[in-house]
């Protein structure tokens, strides 16, 4: 989803606008230079500038693009889209438009996997992986703020990268094993939260011998 640069463009908007042509360019020439002055120069953007919108060089190319991978899925998957939806459904849908998004770049997504494994680079690949599953939560109406917030987030991280090693190496019609392994994973998730639930509501219901005592002693309150 290449950005539409301004006559005087910010190092955010070329950024922003970099990072799809890049990501095209990394299935050859990886995250780097050769990427960065390919794509610069399509845009007609001064290298030296170009590089000053990556400080940190491939990590922060491969941040951008998934950015921008994150801005198309929520373009494709508006609220009241998603409203329409069980949420069962709707993260199901938001994981699906992911691996349609990137469908044809699977190269440039090994590629990008394989820089954020660096051990360097691993606080980096972790912020990214939650960013993208606190967008999709987001996106599929979670208001929660208490440690389901973060138990939510964290499952779903996992999920996706798993689902993402199958989508790697899917040869099947339309990747159809991983959006079957996406399915089975995310229903396992499913029922896991309906048994939190169910739990919760069990723990709450549940007599207390400390409460009627203290109702005994303070019958007031």
């Amino acid at each position: 989803m290449a950005s539409i640069l301004p006559a005087d463009p910010t190092l955010d908007e070329i950024r922003a606008a970099l990072a799809p042509l890049i990501a095209a360019g990394a299935a050859f020439d990886g995250f780097g230079t050769a990427a960065l002055e390919d794509a610069a120069g399509r845009l007609r953007i001064d290298a030296d500038v170009a590089r000053l919108a990556f400080p940190g060089g491939g990590r922060d190319m491969v941040d951008a693009w998934f950015a921008d991978i994150d801005a198309a899925m929520a373009e494709r998957c508006p609220a009241e889209k998603l409203a329409e939806l069980k949420i069962r459904q709707r993260i199901l849908t938001l994981v699906e438009t992911r691996i349609d998004l990137l469908a044809n770049s699977r190269e440039s997504l090994r590629r990008a996997l394989a820089l954020l494994a660096l051990p360097t680079n691993a606080p980096h690949a972790a912020k990214l992986g939650w960013r993208a599953a606190d967008l999709m939560w987001r996106l599929a109406g979670d208001t929660a703020t208490d440690y389901n917030h973060y138990s939510k987030r964290a499952i779903l991280g996992t999920v996706y990268a798993s689902t993402m090693a199958v989508f790697l190496n899917d040869e099947s019609e339309n990747f159809a094993d991983t959006r079957a392994f996406l399915a089975r994973r995310i229903d396992a998730v499913m029922r896991f939260e309906s048994w939190k639930h169910r739990r919760a509501s069990r723990s709450i219901e549940r007599p207390s011998l400390a409460r009627f005592i203290g109702r005994l002693r303070y019958p007031g309150r």
